[in-house]
């Protein structure tokens, strides 16, 4: 018998792994034009909300529910347009209040595997992809063969097994891109609820601690964070304080901004972090998240500059920060330099990814 949902005979849909994160990637005119209508039908196409999204392609976690919409751009220089939505699991929410590096990893093969850009004679695909959560720039460059992505490769990124192609990415601009400035009170330090922090957003609004701070070493598994119930609350309480002062509104019901605590590192790697997402500990740590991170970490007097192991960045040079995370480490190429007036900016901020075609098929919603 055919299955039947509310868009008919489903939605076509790629599953790809972008990153340590896993989604569903879909063309944007494949897709309802109005905003509560796709919402709805997103929800029943991951299963949600259910803790376990046993009745949709979700995998039960953040990570895995999340859903890239793209398009042909119509902006000059610009090759397509990358819309993030994060499916909450057991909520009836989607969300556009974040970006997410991870699933953007993919966003250029995706990009050649439907034809939206072409690359028949080239071995190397460069892509340039708006960022529509955050109004700002990144540029995919990849590998290809006979016009399609090639994904095999030695590349390893922590919390992936094995190895894969390089995809090299370059970000323009996403410092503020959700807070409206890199610093959105224009301090490297606040104090909320009696803890020294760092609310930043050079690609995701991240509130940096020491980890010293909370009444923990910076060290312990995620199962051991998320099952220590005085830290989430603290947590908690932090992040819905920092919220208003970070220019996100009331956060309660988003997943702006993560949460970092910082700790000197272990493993030869220049920070150790551990971040909630906001809710769960993540397994590693976020693409854009490890860049707030990162760029922290190179400001002078910030929490995470103070357990850094780093050379004294000099002012404008490209720095290589590790930041060691529960299954290996994340490393961020990130230049900040001070002006005059002692205003901050940040002039790079790259990384390296990998991604893989999953699953190219159709997709069936349950009927909400």
């Amino acid at each position: 018998m055919e299955t039947r949902g509310p868009a008919g005979d489903g939605v076509r849909c790629m599953i790809m792994r972008g990153g340590t994160s896993k989604g569903a990637y879909f063309l944007r005119e494949e897709l309802p034009a109005d905003a509560g209508e796709r919402d709805e039908l997103l929800l029943g196409i991951m299963g949600s909300p259910d803790p376990r999204q046993i009745d949709g392609i979700g995998g039960a976690h953040p990570l895995t529910s999340k859903v890239a919409v793209v398009s042909a751009s119509e902006r000059p220089g610009i090759d397509v347009d990358y819309l993030f939505l994060q499916v909450v699991v057991d909520q009836p929410i989607v969300t556009d209040q974040q970006n997410c590096g991870n699933l953007l990893a993919a966003i250029g093969p995706f990009a050649v595997e439907r034809g939206i850009v072409t690359v028949d004679e080239a071995d190397e695909a460069s892509v340039r992809i708006y960022m529509v959560n955050t109004d700002s720039v990144a540029t995919a460059t990849f590998p290809v063969a006979e016009g399609l992505p090639d994904y095999t490769g030695d590349t390893r990124i922590d919390g992936v097994p094995g190895t894969a192609a390089a995809i090299r990415l370059d970000f323009e601009d996403v410092a503020g891109g959700s807070c409206g400035a890199l610093l959105p009170t224009g301090n490297v330090v606040d104090t909320i609820e009696g803890v020294e922090v760092t609310l930043i957003d050079n690609g995701m609004p991240v509130v940096v601690m020491r980890a010293a701070d909370v009444g923990i070493t910076g060290y312990e598994t995620p199962a051991e964070l998320e099952a220590d119930q005085r830290l989430r609350a603290q947590l908690e309480a932090i992040r819905l304080a920092a919220g208003p002062i970070m220019r996100l509104g009331d956060v309660a019901e988003t997943t702006v901004p993560k949460l970092t605590l910082v700790a000197p590192p272990k493993s030869g790697g220049s920070v150790s972090t551990r971040t909630f997402i906001p809710h769960r500990c993540h397994e590693a740590i976020g693409v854009l998240g490890a860049v707030s991170v990162a760029t922290a970490a190179l400001l002078p007097g910030s929490p995470a500059a103070s357990v850094a192991e780093l050379d004294a960045p000099a002012d404008g040079t490209t720095q290589q920060v590790v930041c060691e995370h529960p299954t290996g480490e994340f490393t961020a190429a990130v230049s900040v330099r001070v002006g005059d007036d002692g205003a901050i900016a940040v002039e790079r901020a790259g990384i390296v990814r990998t991604a893989r075609k999953l699953m190219d098929g159709t997709a069936f919603p349950r009927d909400h």
